[in-house]
């Protein structure tokens, strides 16, 4: 059974069934909000078929009137609705303004660009403006109009809890309560309880382990910008002074040529002369708390490759209230999974 921190001991003596059992997590995904937004959608007209022998001709000739390009997951002929209609298909034809009201064929499908007999009187029609990128707006989507869907099994794999098998749900619990312990030391300290962890996932090595340390003085010292530091001090560079937070520690690296204290590597390389990485290239990072917007911007520059964090926070900028790490404008973007060991991690820092 997977513990949870501080649940170590043996069920059954003396706790209660909730402190025995913790409550199960999952990594979700928190996707773009393109991803994860309802599908939108546009008016259109479409008429039926009267006339089924009409059918590939009446595509052939509307395709080449109203060729849709933006709109080519759409599907341009569907079975009837109508239970009882006198038609078995229906075609679409163009998109409508919002603001449209009913149309005649003449008005529509001018001659002789295209032939309307075997067709009857067109109608509004709300259908898809975008391709779904999921399978829930796929669902959403194929309710309204017939639509082509080319899915991403990771995605959906993702969205059901069921990307990471047994063995990586482990490794992931284990970094995490990691951060837990670090947010438990610098709650000890008088420190606000958030803890971070860096890990370079192709050894498993953990680079950074880090807390919250901000006061009055050093007011960025957040749980995020503090493993970041930790892993550049790691390299040979980094900026702050951690020996009075002993929880704070990092692992140096092992290729250091001619690397040296305050140094920045350019935003476009991979990898420097040392053959050290960008900061964060390829890393990641489990953190109790969900990022605000200076540690995730942060994140973005150091190149980061995945982020777990625990709970939500109501300013958070990866989830809650803003999205950075998908946002198409910046130069890098990174993945990002939520709700690893929630309820232990926001039992470390509550919610005002």
């Amino acid at each position: 059974m997977e513990s949870a921190l501080g649940l170590m001991d043996q069920p059954g003596l003396g706790k209660t069934k909730s402190e025995e059992e913790p409550a199960p997590w999952r990594a979700l995904p928190v996707l773009s909000e393109q991803q994860s937004g309802a599908v939108e959608l546009v008016l259109a007209y479409a008429a039926p078929v009267l006339d089924k022998q009409q059918t590939s001709r009446l595509l052939r000739e509307v395709s080449t009137l109203y060729p849709l390009p933006a709109q080519s997951h759409l599907k341009r002929v569907r079975s009837s609705r109508g239970a009882k209609g006198s038609h078995a298909l229906e075609l679409l034809l163009c998109l409508a303004r919002p603001s449209a009201g009913p149309c005649s064929l003449a008005e529509l499908l001018p001659k002789p660009a295209v032939d309307t007999r075997g067709l009857g009187p067109p109608f509004l029609v709300l259908v898809p403006a975008r391709p779904p990128l999921t399978r829930n707006q796929f669902e959403e989507a194929r309710a309204h109009w017939p639509t082509s869907f080319h899915e991403d099994k990771q995605v959906t794999s993702a969205l059901a809890g069921q990307l990471f098998s047994a063995q990586e749900r482990a490794t992931i619990q284990s970094h995490m309560e990691r951060a837990m312990r670090a947010a438990q030391r610098a709650a000890a300290q008088g420190l606000r309880a958030m803890g971070a962890v860096v890990v370079d996932p192709a050894s498993g090595q953990v680079l950074a382990t880090g807390h919250d340390c901000s006061c009055v003085s050093s007011p960025l010292l957040h749980a995020v910008m503090v493993c970041i530091d930790l892993v550049a001090q790691g390299q040979g560079r980094g900026t702050w002074d951690f020996r009075p937070y002993p929880a704070c520690s990092f692992t140096p690296a092992t290729v250091l040529q001619g690397a040296h204290v305050g140094s920045v590597r350019k935003l476009d390389a991979v990898e420097d002369e040392d053959g050290l990485p960008y900061v964060c290239t390829g890393y990641d990072l489990y953190v109790t708390r969900e990022p605000c917007i200076m540690c995730a911007m942060a994140l973005v520059h150091s190149r980061i490759q995945r982020v777990f964090y625990g709970a939500p926070s109501p300013d958070g900028a990866l989830g809650t209230r803003f999205r950075i790490h998908a946002q198409p404008d910046l130069n890098h973007r990174f993945q990002v999974f939520r709700g690893v060991l929630e309820d232990q991690c926001r039992q470390l820092d509550p919610d005002p």
